[in-house]
């Protein structure tokens, strides 16, 4: 519902300087489309790369109102809060929105257009979109994205919001570079405002979850070529005890490869620091055994090809150790690819070989049957 043109202000409230408000600087960092103004009350006359290093010239202000002389059509609810409610105070921004006119887009599970304020509010031809809201005609997964030409590369996690999307996007965009047809498939609500479709796979009922991924993939591929490739975006982690989204992303996307996406010198997970992260080597392991199984065609069960590591928090000289660290530790390319176009052309690279770049000291252990 939301148009690749349409001049969006972002809602984000208290979320530009930390991760709830990843969906919002997600779409600063990524969406092609304007975006004429952030509201957010706990930042309401900073520079947006100050507060945020995103290299974008967005006016920064207190309330919707302040923002309406930009010009929005719409605005987008740009926070990703833990399970997904509405925060208290986005409330009286949601209300202003709708009476000066303007349509809402929000990933939240608080469905916004059945509270009965906001529809109250709503006129003709004005809409509330609710993007967490699971698809229609959905059907058990078979396989079928494994019949499909080209490369699926689907990104994992060894936590929640290490990157996985933001990986995804930049090979997607190093590929085009290339002149490679590259297309990302968006499992969650950023990747869905950026590139317009998708599927929101914490939307899905479990027994359908791979289906809706398998939807997804067969929709993005369509009209595809043996050189088209596919980015799958990944959703929670293995890792993490609250997170049910890794097998139905495998089974569903059927993938050809597998891209780690890990935090430099992340030792546990974030949200439960008594939970100690496996070494990336074990769990590089289990990620290729769990994807040997559930299986359809003769190809080569994938393996994971390469590491994007998220060194946002780290100079240069650090993250080139980091990056280097974690090569020599798994036998793999690892680059930020966030950082600079090279290191994702290097990704991309070590993505294609056909069975990753690993070096002679690194022993794969044999995958279940």
């Amino acid at each position: 519902m939301l148009s690749a043109t349409t001049p969006i202000v972002l809602l984000q409230h208290d979320g530009l300087t930390n991760l709830s408000g990843k969906t919002g600087l997600a779409m600063l960092r990524y969406r092609p489309g304007p975006i004429v103004a952030v509201v957010d009350p706990s930042q309401p006359t900073g520079s947006l790369e100050a507060i945020t290093g995103i290299r974008r010239t967005v006016p920064v202000v207190s309330n919707l109102r302040a923002a309406l002389p930009f010009g929005p059509e719409a605005a987008v609810v740009g926070l990703a809060p833990s399970g997904g409610r509405l925060p208290d105070g986005l409330r009286a921004d949601l209300e202003a929105a709708l009476a000066a006119g303007l349509n809402l887009a929000s990933g939240l599970h608080t469905r916004l257009g059945s509270d009965p304020q906001l529809a109250a509010l709503l006129r003709p031809g004005q809409w509330i979109w609710d993007l967490r809201q699971e698809p229609a005609g959905l059907a058990v997964a078979a396989g079928r994205a494994a019949a499909l030409g080209g490369e699926r590369f689907l990104a994992v996690g060894t936590d929640m919001a290490v990157g996985k999307m933001s990986a995804c996007l930049e090979l997607t965009a190093a590929a085009r570079r290339q002149g490679i047809d590259a297309r990302f498939v968006a499992t969650g609500q950023a990747g869905i405002l950026i590139s317009g479709g998708g599927v929101p796979l914490d939307a899905v009922r479990l027994d359908f979850a791979a289906g809706a991924v398998e939807a997804a993939v067969l929709t993005a591929a369509a009209g595809a070529g043996d050189d088209t490739l596919l980015f799958v975006e990944g959703q929670g982690s293995l890792c993490h005890p609250g997170s049910s989204a890794s097998l139905p992303l495998i089974r569903g996307s059927q993938p050809t490869g597998f891209l780690l996406v890990h935090r430099a010198g992340q030792t546990a997970l974030t949200n439960h620091p008594a939970l100690a992260l496996p070494p990336l080597r074990q769990l590089i392991d289990t990620i290729e055994q769990l994807a040997a199984l559930g299986r359809t065609g003769t190809a080569p069960a994938p393996r994971v090809r390469a590491v994007a590591l998220n060194t946002a928090r780290l100079g240069e000289a650090e993250a080139s150790s980091a990056c280097a660290a974690i090569g020599s530790e798994t036998g793999l390319t690892c680059a930020d690819p966030v950082r600079s176009l090279a290191a994702a052309d290097r990704l991309l690279e070590a993505l294609r070989a056909d069975e990753g770049i690993r070096t002679p000291g690194w022993r794969h252990h044999k995958p279940l049957p």
